[in-house]
């Protein structure tokens, strides 16, 4: 990343770019899953509208999103997500980073996410950042794992 790359708070003039990231980044597991995944079936006019959404953005490209939302004393990451042709490149660690630090600034104890049962490295990776598995259930028709990672200090 760059000087010239910045998380912002989303508006309602990224909608298009944040629903084109998201079927690109997505589109992918569709055969592993059957189905499109959730974040593909979200009406990103209303998310941006009702939580809160920010933005990897260098210049007027969206790189990458991350939709948070309080759940009681958690915060739910509700989607991270990174162009494909950025992966590798630091921008999912920055949104990690920066939902962390988010969550801390709103004194919630917790992170809380979820993912697809065969969205296996995305498993594989929440728990390298120190998410522990906290249960498996079926929602809305996906088989999801639920994680949980504190927030200390």
């Amino acid at each position: 990343m760059d000087v010239q790359t910045s998380i912002r708070k989303a508006t309602q003039d990224d909608v298009e770019q944040i629903t084109a990231l998201v079927a690109e980044a997505y589109s992918s597991y569709i055969p592993r899953i059957g189905r499109k995944p959730g974040p593909m079936l979200e009406d990103y006019k209303a998310v941006v509208a009702e939580l809160s959404v920010f933005v990897m953005a260098k210049a007027e490209e969206v790189m990458g999103v991350l939709v948070l939302s309080p759940q009681d004393s958690a915060l739910l990451l509700e989607n991270i997500a990174v162009l494909p042709r950025y992966k590798g490149q630091g921008i999912g660690k920055a949104l990690m980073a920066f939902s962390e630090d988010y969550a801390r600034k709103t004194n919630c104890d917790a992170i809380q996410l979820y993912t697809h049962q065969l969205m296996t490295e995305n498993i594989a990776l929440y728990h390298a950042l120190g998410y522990q598995e906290t249960h498996r259930a079926t929602e809305n028709g996906f088989a999801r794992v639920f994680m949980r990672k504190p927030m200390l200090g």
